[in-house]
């Protein structure tokens, strides 16, 4: 191996610290707020619906049309896919630290205003609401690449993974809080504003105050990004941007020493790993020496996140059977606006406590045990499994008696979605690339999970709708039902599973080792331009 840096090593080395566990709540509430805010807005749609859209001779509660449903839901998808690319390439340029404030008063900003959202007409207000939830996602794609990038730079070898894991598995609590703030507020309103059944009163269902409720859902998800603004401006630059990527070991020790109890670096080494750092060859994501290095890496990452999205986003297709399986949402014209909102949110509120949550925090405790490539592979296999096991007897499920089996299924399928592929995608595209490119490689990898989670929360929507067109929901046109839609879903996962193998696996290796960027040196101008591939990478 080259040349040793002691700045780095004493990284790797260092014990696990109070300010790593400061960092992952700090990185954290940036997921849990990206969580409430992505989220939250599917706490609110049906009230949305009922308040905006209100059609007097209808005999069921106003709805959002498709295509107004689809731009509200999924535009701050769109924009944080814009995001993770924009800001992803911007923390490589510019440093993590500086690109990771604008990202989080951005979604400060839109967070609010998507709060005040105004208009004379429904039409107004939703373009409204959209351009702003536009903008708050492309807020929230920064926080991916640049969490997860400072997290691993941060970690030592050791724990890097369920640092980095834990980061990611705050979106839990973040969908968790989302639930229980919408049921907290619709409860109150409620308490308050009472209001007779759609089928007994409808225009009188919908009381004035409603309009104030998701509006306060909405903005209450600036404060806790509000709460970690000053902490975010404290943390130093990461010690390997400014040692790799900035060439400055001196400010990169002192970084460190701030924060860290870590080994000291005499002045004379210091010196020394300038030097080195400067004589580095470097590679552009666009040279074939990257796509020789890590082309296949970089295919893997991207393909397995784009697939598991797909599979991962399209699982809201299930949740109105399970709701009415369990009795968890009764038919909107028996209930008001409010008690609506109080009974999706209690229904999510459940789905978040027992299915989301406990699959994160499994990563967590055994990603440094087992591995990523183990945990990832299990994952696409066990989702294939059970989406399989829902598909084949789909029509056994669906007869009464039998929907218990249903939920069961379903809920081991988000399991191992999230004890699986949907963490390990985020963690290793941050452990595998060189400093200089690894947080534009991650926002790369995070955009291709974003575009599948367009596919799979409105492709699927459409897809999945009975292709009897008097059975398909108001709006949309016949598909090809939830059955088939779960075959194709199955395959998805499949196709996840074999790119696994192009990942390579990443537990007790340094970022250096995994990247090859220990290797560079010896092929520093000195010794010509021969470089191979490193043979930790073989795997």
């Amino acid at each position: 191996m080259a040349h040793d840096h002691k700045v780095l090593d004493a990284l790797d080395a260092a014990k696990t610290q109070w300010y790593h566990f400061t960092a992952v709540v700090v990185a954290g509430m940036g997921f849990f707020t990206d969580a409430y805010d992505l989220f939250s807005i599917s706490l609110v749609t049906k009230l949305l619906g009922r308040i905006y859209y209100f059609n007097p001779s209808s005999e069921s509660p106003g709805s959002l049309p498709p295509n107004v449903s689809a731009a509200v839901n999924g535009v701050a998808f769109c924009g944080t896919l814009a995001g993770q690319l924009f800001f992803g390439w911007l923390g490589d340029k510019m440093g993590r630290k500086k690109v990771y404030g604008m990202t989080l008063m951005l979604m400060v900003i839109c967070c609010l205003a998507s709060g005040l959202s105004f208009g004379s007409t429904p039409k107004g207000v939703m373009a409204t609401l959209c351009f702003f939830r536009f903008w708050l996602g492309f807020g929230i794609g920064g926080d991916y690449p640049l969490s997860a990038t400072i997290m691993s730079e941060y970690a030592n070898k050791r724990t890097r993974g369920a640092f980095i894991a834990a980061v990611f598995a705050m979106q839990g609590f973040g969908n968790l809080t989302g639930g229980i703030v919408a049921i907290i507020i619709s409860s109150a309103f409620k308490a308050r504003f009472d209001a007779p059944a759609y089928k007994d009163d409808p225009v009188g269902s919908t009381v004035p105050q409603a309009d104030y409720a998701w509006r306060i859902v909405l903005m209450f998800g600036a404060i806790p990004a509000l709460l970690t603004y000053y902490w975010r401006m404290k943390m130093p630059e990461t010690a390997r941007y400014t040692a790799l990527v900035a060439k400055n070991a001196k400010k990169a020790t002192s970084d460190m020493a701030r924060v860290l109890n870590a080994v000291e670096v005499s002045d004379e080494e210091k010196k020394a790993e300038e030097d080195e750092l400067e004589r580095r060859e470097e590679y552009g994501l666009f040279s074939r020496q990257f796509a020789k290095r890590h082309g296949l890496h970089l295919l893997g990452t991207t393909v397995c996140w784009f697939m598991l999205d797909i599979a991962f986003y399209s699982q809201n297709l299930f949740q109105k059977d399970i709701y009415a399986a369990v009795n968890w949402l009764p038919k909107a014209e028996t209930m008001n606006a409010l008690e609506e909102m109080f009974s999706i949110s209690r229904a999510q509120t459940l789905v978040a406590l027992c299915g989301t949550i406990p699959g994160y925090w499994f990563t967590v405790f055994f990603i440094d045990i087992i591995g990523r490539f183990a945990i990832q592979l299990g994952g696409f296999l066990f989702m294939t499994v059970f989406m399989l096991g829902l598909a084949i007897p789909y029509h056994h499920w669906t007869t009464p008696g039998h929907h218990a089996g249903f939920v069961v299924m379903y809920a081991f399928t988000f399991f191992f979605a999230n004890f699986g592929p949907n963490s390990t995608t985020f963690v290793v595209p941050a452990e595998i690339f060189p400093a200089r490119l690894r947080s534009t490689c991650h926002g790369i990898s995070s955009a291709a999970g974003k575009s599948g989670a367009i596919v799979g929360s409105f492709g699927f929507l459409y897809a999945a709708q009975s292709n009897d067109p008097a059975k398909t929901d108001a709006g949309y046109p016949p598909g090809i039902g939830v059955r088939n839609s779960l075959f194709m879903l199955a395959g998805c996962n499949v196709v996840g599973f074999l790119f696994t193998f192009l990942v390579p696996e990443s537990k007790g290796k340094s970022l250096e080792e995994l990247s090859g960027e220990n290797d560079d040196e010896e092929a520093a101008p000195g010794q010509g331009n021969q470089q191979t591939v490193p043979t930790n990478m073989s795997d």
